[in-house]
């Protein structure tokens, strides 16, 4: 009998609205059980500090020159994230927390991926032991750092009993893709980011409007696609790709060319044209894994109806995209359960990533650990 630990993940994604907290008991390899799942939301404090910083931060040298401004900002993420601790209540005393931090910057070229949050000091804060920093060695390790939750989707399939070989895509700022043809044992497992998700979307609503991104997609269900400027957009972004790039950032992207359109027609053009790059990548792995019949989606981006629309008219009718929600479980924490079990299997000195997840050159143990 594998011994079982109380884990809580907190995870915040590259929407940078807010974090996910998951409190799971897993035993790191092949069970688990959701707890509790919540959200919290950023105070307009953070949520304008952080968007405003990660569109500054666009090398190395702008480390330095912003670095008062992350140093606060990253310490003002870290209280808040201890902050959630304390209003969970969680009474295990033996307590693991899996703290992601906020991604400002990934660039797994230059071997680097930044996330805000101190570990050492929220272990400090909360007297819990932390798991942290968990793109660091994937990365030193020849990796890209990203995907990191494909080893959580394999579990997800062998407790759900998901027929298999299956797809999950999961739509946050950045879309990603995990295909799992054997539930156990890693070499069944294969994961990619694609292309954009929802931060094309979310940074022209917030540039040309009070709100945070376009809700259930009514947005663009209220605006028209340009589709000279879409085709336009479509072809330079081809012509651009670095094929090889299995990792994204949301800097790798830019919407330049929606400038001069209306609220609801930019949001429209860009929603097909992220709908468009996620489902031209689908195809194309789908074409080589022909057994594959759905794709079951997660994250945030699953909520914007006209995304999901506009994806499933640019598949084949043959392959269905559901909800992961399907399967009693809630698509909005996923990634936060995936880091509560990453820093168990972390605690334990199991690699985390792989090969076939990040391009790292052998499985790799991830994350630091701070606290007794």
């Amino acid at each position: 009998m594998q011994k079982k630990y109380t884990s809580l993940g907190l995870m915040s994604g590259t929407s940078g609205d807010g974090v996910d907290a998951s409190l799971i008991n897993s035993n790191g390899i092949d069970h688990f059980d959701v707890v509790k799942d919540k959200y919290f939301e950023y105070d307009s404090h953070i949520f304008k500090e952080f968007h405003s910083i990660k569109e500054k931060i666009n090398n190395l040298n702008d480390f330095n020159k912003y670095e008062k401004e992350l140093q606060k900002l990253e310490r003002d993420i870290t209280f808040f994230n201890a902050k959630i601790i304390k209003e969970l209540n969680i009474k295990e005393t033996n307590l693991l927390v899996g703290f992601h931090g906020q991604t400002v910057y990934h660039n797994p070229e230059l071997k680097i991926s930044k996330q805000l949050g101190d570990g050492r000091l929220l272990h400090q804060l909360t007297k819990k032991k932390v798991v942290f920093n968990f793109r660091e060695k994937d990365i030193l390790n020849g990796g890209e750092g990203a995907p990191l939750t494909p080893i959580f989707h394999q579990l997800i399939t062998l407790q759900k009993k998901i027929e298999l070989p299956i797809c999950i895509l999961n739509i946050g700022g950045i879309s990603n893709i995990t295909i799992i043809k054997k539930n156990i044992g890693t070499s069944g497992i294969f994961s990619k980011d694609i292309g954009p998700g929802n931060c094309l979307i979310d940074f022209w609503v917030r540039k040309n409007s009070n709100k945070k991104f376009d809700q259930d997609g009514i947005l663009a269900s209220n605006g028209k696609t340009n589709e000279v400027i879409l085709e336009q957009a479509l072809d330079l972004y081809n012509n651009r790709l670095n094929k090889k790039k299995s990792s994204f950032d949301t800097n790798d992207f830019d919407i330049s060319f929606s400038r001069g359109l209306s609220l609801e027609d930019g949001t429209a053009t860009l929603t097909d044209f992220s709908a468009s790059i996620i489902a031209e990548v689908l195809s194309s792995i789908l074409h080589k894994e022909k057994k594959i019949k759905d794709i079951l989606i997660c994250g945030g981006g699953r909520k914007n109806k006209i995304l999901l629309k506009r994806i499933q008219q640019n598949l084949n009718p043959k392959v269905k995209i559901k909800l992961l929600d399907e399967y009693d479980l809630d698509g909005d924490f996923i990634e936060s359960q995936a880091f509560a079990f990453l820093a168990i299997r972390t605690l334990k000195k199991l690699p985390i990533t792989f090969p076939s997840t990040t391009n790292c050159k052998s499985p790799t143990i991830g994350g630091d650990v701070v606290g007794n």
